[in-house]
């Protein structure tokens, strides 16, 4: 059992690596195709900035970890995690080798979702849909949680991307108007070379929501297998080199204890650093052209998105917040700039990847229950 406990919590890590590099193609994306940073060191920053974002909260690693499936589904198996983490494994490999931008945290939840079911034995009430305690932001459940902020969020992030593209416009236009110093530093070589500079601020910003939203929720995965474990038992007899890996050593209660939060960020910057550049050419390139000034609005309204999630526990795309947020700064450009063949292979994406990646976890735990291994 211990062996089966220290295989799921290395997927967990695999997962969390493949997320680095598949998610932060998406965070990166615009300032690469702006030209303001080159891809290595954009790279370099956004795993800096992961790194410090991740270690900085918990709130949605305990979304993950105690608000989405009944813990006693997974108490008794290590087989449900270790399917969910391949279910989402699979799904980002397939849309990473056909350059989709798709939601890693919508492949965890679906993959998390259809062990859940089949684990089971396709009991929905394996699923903890809504948890009402009278304060909405601290509500548990997929209704809370996952399926408001994955309607919520793309919208947020589309409206918010216009607002901060007009607002730009408005304040250019203002100094223009304004004359002398002003006007002169309103015309468009001053505003590319300024926002050149500035994006460089919002490129870390989104790098360290990115962390800050997505390296928790291995953590919470890794944190609900010990979870598990330790209702089982399994863990009552460590050696004394793993004592550490017992939840209420290191955090009391079911906090996340800080071993987990450090490991997640160091592997997420480690797959930061591994690059993504199918992902980036799509949203960057192909989807609407991209200047300096967008950009930076795109990446400020994605960050801000994301950061106010997971202040509140919601585990929020940041591909979804940062793909939104271009078209909205494309459709403020101009609405007829969107590539809209690019941006309906985005939205098929995002609509199969929670169930997609469901029924891969689903049919690999049933496959596994088959042949007598789970």
């Amino acid at each position: 059992m211990l062996t089966l406990v220290l295989v799921v919590i290395l997927a967990a890590l695999v997962f969390e690596f493949i997320n680095g590099f598949h998610d932060t193609a998406n965070s990166i994306a615009t300032v690469v195709a702006t030209k303001v940073l080159s891809p290595g060191w954009a790279v370099a920053l956004a795993a800096v900035m992961n790194l410090i974002g991740a270690l900085t909260g918990t709130a949605v690693a305990a979304t993950i970890a105690s608000g989405i499936v009944n813990t006693q589904v997974v108490e008794a198996s290590s087989q449900v995690i270790l399917c969910a983490l391949l279910g989402g494994i699979v799904w980002n490999l397939i849309t990473w080798w056909k350059g989709l931008p798709s939601s890693s945290s919508h492949a965890l939840i679906g993959g998390l979702c259809g062990a859940a079911l089949a684990a089971a034995h396709n009991d929905w009430d394996a699923l903890i849909w809504s948890e009402s305690v009278g304060n909405w932001a601290k509500n548990k459940g997929l209704l809370w949680k996952v399926l408001l902020p994955m309607i919520t969020s793309p919208i947020a992030g589309f409206l918010l991307g216009i607002g901060v593209m007009l607002l730009l416009w408005g304040l250019i236009a203002a100094m223009s108007r304004a004359g002398g110093l002003l006007g002169r530093m309103a015309r468009p070589r001053w505003v590319n070379a300024f926002f050149g500079k500035a994006q460089i601020l919002s490129a870390a910003y989104m790098g360290y929501a990115h962390g800050h939203n997505d390296a928790q929720k291995t953590m919470g995965i890794i944190a609900l297998t010990l979870f598990g474990a330790q209702a089982s038992g399994a863990l009552d007899d460590l050696p004394a080199w793993l004592s550490f890996m017992h939840p209420g050593s290191a955090s009391g209660g079911q906090d996340i204890a800080l071993w987990i939060v450090i490991t997640c960020a160091i592997v997420m910057a480690l797959g930061t650093a591994s690059g993504g550049w199918k992902i980036i050419k799509t949203l960057g390139h192909k989807m609407v052209k991209l200047h300096p000034i967008n950009g930076f609005a795109a990446e400020t309204s994605s960050a801000t998105i994301l950061t106010v999630a997971a202040h509140f526990g919601m585990p929020v795309s940041t591909t979804h917040s940062i793909s939104t947020a271009i078209m909205g700064v494309g459709f403020a450009k101009n609405p007829r700039a969107l590539k809209l063949s690019v941006v309906e292979r985005i939205i098929w994406a995002w609509i199969l990847t929670i169930p997609a990646s469901g029924l891969i976890a689903y049919g690999l735990l049933r496959l596994l229950r088959g042949m007598g291994w789970a």
